[in-house]
């Protein structure tokens, strides 16, 4: 009795190890009765890059590059079935050619500790989550970095003063037989600085709702897409807000602006035997910065990619029935406040591309071809900088993504 109670104890860790992952490191058990697990993952995202300009005299040339866009080792444990943690490592090197332009100087190496969340699982309607991890806003940025239906994410959702994770707590759960989910957070949002660069320090409030009407997405995180695993229709809302984020002048420390920003989204995947699965996404997102850009001497963090913007995307794929090869294309439209030094600034950006699975998730190589259109093309300089260039450009983008 004791030996099966010790067995099933140790494959129970490894279920809750293997829940919301496709992927199986190599594990350990330990502690009492093996009640410990712990899991290591390897991801790493291997790219060819071409883009028709960048280089030469005139940066009209064409820019080629060889670089991983994610190269990363990954810590998954538990202890028992309430306690778990995921530590996230990445190595970032020579990522020079960026969303919208490419760099004059090499941008050296970058390593960072991604993730270091500790997450209790009190039941399932009422989970913890303590740490550094993905806050709760839009879908997008909430998708699992190596599952994408198309071959990145949103390359302009991303919300302001933060990266694609924050620091803080967040409570969440699923209700009704998993067909509604919450998720609060209150994160650190802006990092904490003096007087002299922000008119206050205050914490950033987020709430995140879903409704899952076919089979339920239930994990913390999505997927951008189940390769037909799953048939899925989930629609989505979130709305944030931090007070006093930035100065509309900096140089008086006058026009104090808070942050608001909301967003819907809907997510939709349809396996047919015989004929394959569709996949079809949308999301609209909001970002208010009381309208700082039109200060005197606005915060730059105001401004640009993650300032004071509104856009949307469209996305979907195929996947076909009887061959691990998957069609996908993605269409999205911004407007910017202010984005290299030109007010009301609108981009619109379209790929399209196709993903071959060869051993599932785990081993994918991924091709696509997308276009970035200015609304308003000119070379100026200015707040954000000097001799700031929008102008059309084609990028080609081919990766080979390992996760072991």
């Amino acid at each position: 009795m004791s030996r099966l109670i010790k067995s099933g104890s140790v494959a129970a860790a490894a279920l809750l190890l293997m829940a919301g992952t496709a992927i199986a490191g190599p594990q350990m058990t330990f502690g009492p009765d093996d009640q410990g697990a712990l899991q290591i993952d390897y991801k790493g995202q291997f790219q060819m890059t071409v883009r028709d300009t960048g280089s030469g005299a005139n940066n009209d040339d064409t820019t080629t590059n060889f670089n991983f866009r994610r190269n990363r080792l990954a810590l998954m444990g538990r202890w028992g079935e309430t306690f778990g943690l995921y530590v996230q490592t990445e190595f970032a090197e020579d990522q020079n050619i960026g969303t919208l332009g490419v760099a004059d100087t090499n941008r050296g190496f970058e390593f960072q500790l991604l993730d270091a969340v500790m997450r209790f699982n009190l039941h399932d309607s009422f989970k913890i989550n303590v740490g550094k991890f993905k806050y709760n806003f839009s879908r997008e940025n909430l998708e699992a970095c190596e599952m994408p239906l198309t071959l990145d994410r949103s390359l302009f959702i991303r919300a302001p003063y933060v990266t694609t994770r924050d620091t803080g707590v967040a409570v969440w759960g699923n209700l009704f037989q998993d067909i509604f989910q919450y998720r609060l957070d209150v994160m650190e949002g802006r990092k904490a600085v003096s007087g002299n660069t922000a008119p206050a320090s205050d914490f950033r409030y987020s709430a995140r709702a879903h409704l899952t009407l076919l089979d339920p997405e239930k994990e913390y995180g999505y997927k951008g897409t189940y390769l037909g695993e799953k048939t899925v229709l989930t629609v989505g809302a979130a709305y944030q807000f931090e007070p006093d984020v930035a100065y509309a002048d900096t140089a008086a420390l006058t026009g104090k602006s808070d942050y608001r920003g909301w967003t819907v989204d809907g997510y939709f995947e349809y396996p047919v035997a015989g004929l394959g699965t569709v996949t079809a996404s949308a999301a609209y997102e909001d970002v208010d910065l009381d309208d700082a850009y039109k200060g005197t001497n606005p915060d730059l963090l105001s401004v640009g990619l993650n300032g004071q913007k509104n856009g949307w995307y469209v996305k979907g794929g195929y996947l076909l029935p009887n061959l691990p090869l998957q069609f996908f294309g993605r269409y999205e439209k911004w407007r910017f406040a202010q984005l290299n030094n030109i007010y009301d600034q609108q981009i619109d950006w379209y790929g399209v591309g196709a993903n071959y699975y060869l051993r599932g998730q785990n081993l994918k190589l991924t091709a696509e071809f997308s276009h970035t259109d200015f609304d308003k093309e000119a070379t100026l300089s200015g707040l954000q900088g000097t001799n700031l260039r929008s102008k059309d450009f084609n990028t080609f983008i081919a990766q080979l993504q390992l996760i072991f």
